[in-house]
């Protein structure tokens, strides 16, 4: 089967570089799936996983939103933040998660209600991916 070749950067770091055979992510339109020889594009992601198809093998990253740009023969995803489910660090997620939860079930007029939302889907995500969820 052909490939493409497939990067994960973030401000940080090269998460990941490798050929792969298909990319599965979340834009903001809905779910796409990615093939090599898949017509240029470019796409907002939002919170959530990515998957990334190789060989007989998968991996699965938490994506924190970004862009991704898609070429006939490769993919480039330009993410916030990106961790892989050794990486993710369970309690720390799991804290960020009832912290968010508290916010947005005490409305104190002060909190920033999209910051606690986008707070609680990044620690949901990630928890996810975990497979802690």
């Amino acid at each position: 089967m052909s490939t493409m070749q497939v990067d994960i950067v973030t401000p940080d770091r090269k998460v990941f570089s490798e050929q792969a055979e298909m990319v599965v992510a979340r834009t903001t339109e809905g779910a796409i799936g990615i093939l090599p020889n898949h017509t240029p594009l470019a796409a907002m992601l939002k919170i959530s996983a990515v998957r990334v198809k190789m060989d007989d093998s998968e991996v699965t990253a938490a994506i924190s939103g970004g862009f991704m740009e898609v070429k006939p023969d490769s993919v480039t995803i330009l993410a916030e933040a990106a961790e892989f489910p050794e990486e993710i660090d369970v309690e720390r997620a799991q804290s960020a998660k009832e912290r968010a939860e508290k916010r947005l079930r005490d409305k104190q007029e002060e909190i920033d209600f999209r910051r606690a939302e986008l707070a609680l889907n990044r620690a949901l995500n990630r928890l996810n991916v975990a497979g802690k969820k």
